[in-house]
Parts: structure tokens; C-alpha cells; sequence
């Protein structure tokens, strides 16, 4: 079956019918994000040193750099959810690969710059803010595609095995844009971000494509959001404890002089998929909000043991407790946005929703480098550990409010398993 020729946008959900190879539509997916991620996990190696150390520039500089990425992927957002919904998320998702592998040659533009710190810095942030847009369309083509592929029944599939692509890439990218920086140089490195999502485009290509019809009324992202809003608060609140991880944990071990920074990102990213593999379907069986609330109440120990920390095995181990406690943090919210919003919009809504993990993120390098000051690299934990907080906080208010009972099988509530 080459061709979808039914598409939600223009029939009942649960009409479609699904591609009959969902586990390779899924595998498919983990790879282009797993690919995706694996190039921001290596920038995150080998940027915040290459920022500080070799272009001499400081915390607030590093932290704009890292955000700027977050930044233009909020700001893109709009646009992919748009695209995905219109012209369907093939086309969102080829987009997203090349503006990304446009990023790595400004990257190694910036590499070959060294020598002229302004000029290098000014390459950077230009691929930095290519690969957020890339990372943008990329990541809501796929959801928007993938939940066509799969059929209503199974859209939650698609965020799990997303999720993992994502954290998964993150994980594995950090130790080797730092093993590939120690093997040869930071050019290296780079070269790897403008070659990997040409992979990606090749994967791409054993997806099916999909004949979306544009009969149905589009929801605005502005409406979107107003739906979602609740949710993408609690979301943005709890992802600034990733954001100190990814933005900042290798200065603060160099700091300390403790030994494996980089496995800090790997603990993070494997707490973060353990979790998702072995109990992805608790959203659906206990209630987002409930889940929520265990799982942010473990981010929150997570910041604690970094902020806390006296040796590299501390920071290590709060990586991966913060990255236990994050992984059911994206599918619980879910679950409360996207029942209220109509299978036609999703990818929309999606693009809104995850809009707010944008902004979590991006807002966090900068506001971080300014708590972090002259070296108080601790304290960014401390602020992830009181953002988590009143995440969780959040999540008590909605069950409290809606008591809302999820059921399997329900067109409204997306099947986390």
C-alpha cells in the first residue's frame, strides 16, 4: 500500500483507516527524530564550552545562543502546524530536514571563524536559529503524518515513540559531539549536524504519502492555544529543568572539575525512555493530572540532587531522576489538551502544545546565565526544582477541577500504550 487515500481532514476519525505496517511507520518516526535530536544533543556537547572557553564570551551569551534555537522554533511553530494541516506533513517534514542540515554548514562556517570570535558568533546564532525552525516543521510533520498513518486509535503511539526519538537523540548526542570534538575538532562535530538529517531525509522516504483535502475549517493557532493553554503552563514549567540540564550541566561539572558531564544528558535521556517504554499507558489508566503530579514531584527531587550535589555521580544520578520524573510529563498534559480539540486540528494543536515546551526552554538558557551570574551554576537546579513545583501544583488544580475519568478506546483521549 503505497498511498493514503482517506485522511482525517476529511472524514470521521474513526473512519480512517490505518496504514497496515503501523510498527514500521513508528520505526520510521523514532529515526527521523532519534536523527533530529541527535544533532541538538550534539550541539549541546560541545556549544557551551565552544561559546564560553573558545570564543571567550560569557554565561548570559551562552544561554542566548542555546535559546535562541528554542526561541525560533516557538516562533515557527504557527507556520508547521499550518503546513502540516494544509499541504499534510510530508512536505513539513522535508522542509525541517533541509533547513537543519543548512544549519550545520553555518555551524562549520562558525568553526572555521574561530579565529575572529564575532564572525564565528554570528555564524552560530544564524545556524542555531535554522535548526529551531528545522526542529519545528520536522517535529509537527511527523506528528501530523504519523496520526494519519496510524489511524485515531493509535495517535498516542506516536507521541510515545516521538518522545523517545526525541530524549533518546539528546542522550546519545552529547557524549558523541564531545567524543567526536576529543577525536578530531569542534569542525567535526559540526560536520555532523549538516550530514545527519540527510539520513533522515532517506527515511523519510519509506513513508506513505497522504492526499489531504482542504475542505474542513482550519482552527487558527491563536484558538489553539487558548485551548491548550493550561496544559502548555504546566508543560513549559516542567521543561525548564531539562532546559538548565541541557543549557548548563557541562560548565557546572567543569566548574566543580567532576568527570562525565556529557553522561549527565545519556542519565537524562534513559530515565526518560525506561519510563516511557515500561509505563507509558499510566495517563490513560490513572488520569493525566494524577500522573502528573507523581511524575513532577520526582523532577522536582531530580533539581534538587543536582543542586545539592557533591560529586559528578550526584549530578549524574539527579539528571536521570529529573529525567524519570519528565518522561510521562508530555503524554499527562497531553492528554488534557488534546481531548479538546477536534482530529481535524491536531496538528495544530500540537504545534500549540508543544509551543509551550518551546518557551519553557528558550526562556530558560537565558534567565538561567543570569542565575548562574559569575559561576552559581547551582542554582539553576534550584530554580527547576521550584518550576517543577508549581507544575505540579498545576496539575493538583486540574484534577481537582475536572476530575476528569480516562477511558481506553475513546476518540476524545489519546491512548497512551
Amino acid at each position: 500500500m503505497s498511498t493514503v487515500k482517506q485522511a482525517i481532514p476529511t472524514i470521521k476519525p474513526a473512519d480512517v483507516k490505518p496504514y497496515n505496517n503501523i510498527f514500521g511507520v513508528l520505526i520510521t518516526i523514532f529515526g527521523m527524530i532519534f536523527l533530529e535530536f541527535l544533532v541538538m544533543g550534539i550541539s549541546l556537547g560541545v556549544l557551551p564550552d565552544y561559546v564560553h572557553s573558545r570564543l571567550g564570551f560569557s554565561n548570559l551569551m551562552v544561554g542566548v545562543v542555546i535559546g535562541l534555537q528554542y526561541a525560533a522554533t516557538l516562533c515557527t511553530r504557527h507556520f508547521a502546524g499550518k503546513m502540516a494541516d494544509t499541504k499534510g506533513g510530508r512536505q513539513a517534514v522535508v522542509i525541517g530536514i533541509l533547513l537543519s542540515a543548512l544549519s550545520g554548514i553555518f555551524c562549520i562556517v562558525s568553526g572555521l571563524a574561530i579565529g575572529i570570535p564575532s564572525i564565528s558568533l554570528l555564524a552560530l546564532i544564524a545556524g542555531r536559529i535554522l535548526l529551531g525552525i528545522g526542529e519545528s516543521y520536522l517535529v509537527i510533520g511527523v506528528f501530523a503524518w504519523g496520526f494519519i498513518l496510524v489511524g485515531p486509535q493509535n495517535t498516542g503511539r506516536v507521541m510515545v515513540w516521538n518522545g523517545m526519538g526525541m530524549y533518546g537523540g539528546m542522550a546519545c548526542g552529547a557524549p558523541l559531539g564531545i567524543w567526536l570534538q576529543s577525536q578530531s575538532s569542534i569542525t567535526t562535530s559540526f560536520a555532523a549536524i549538516a550530514l545527519l538529517p540527510i539520513v533522515s531525509l532517506l527515511a523519510m522516504r519509506m513513508l506513505p504519502r497522504v492526499i489531504l483535502s482542504g475542505q474542513v475549517k482550519r482552527l487558527p493557532f491563536y484558538k489553539a492555544v487558548g485551548l491548550v493553554w493550561k496544559s502548555g503552563t504546566g508543560l513549559a514549567l516542567a521543561s525548564i529543568g531539562f532546559g538548565g540540564i541541557a543549557s548548563f550541566i557541562t560548565l557546572f561539572f567543569i566548574q566543580q572539575s567532576w568527570q562525565g558531564a556529557s553522561f549527565a544528558i545519556t542519565a537524562f535521556g534513559a530515565g526518560y525512555i525506561v519510563v516511557r517504554i515500561f509505563f507509558a499507558g499510566l495517563p490513560d489508566r490513572f488520569g493525566g493530572a494524577r500522573v502528573a503530579m507523581i511524575s513532577l514531584l520526582v523532577e522536582v527531587a531530580g533539581q534538587l540532587l543536582i543542586w545539592s550535589a557533591t560529586s559528578g555521580l550526584a549530578g549524574i544520578l539527579g539528571a536521570g531522576l529529573t529525567g524519570i520524573g519528565m518522561s510521562l510529563v508530555f503524554p499527562s498534559f497531553g492528554t488534557i489538551a488534546v481531548k479538546r480539540v477536534s482530529a481535524e486540528n491536531r496538528g495544530m494543536a500540537m504545534a500549540a502544545y508543544n509551543a509551550f515546551f518551546d518557551l519553557g526552554i528558550g526562556l530558560t538558557a537565558p534567565i538561567a546565565g543570569l542565575i548562574a551570574g559569575k559561576g552559581h551554576y547551582s542554582n539553576i537546579y534550584l530554580l527547576g526544582a521550584l518550576t517543577a513545583a508549581v507544575s505540579a501544583l498545576l496539575a493538583y488544580l486540574e484534577y481537582k477541577k475536572d476530575k476528569v475519568v480516562f477511558t481506553n478506546n475513546s476518540d476524545d483521549v489519546i491512548e497512551m500504550i
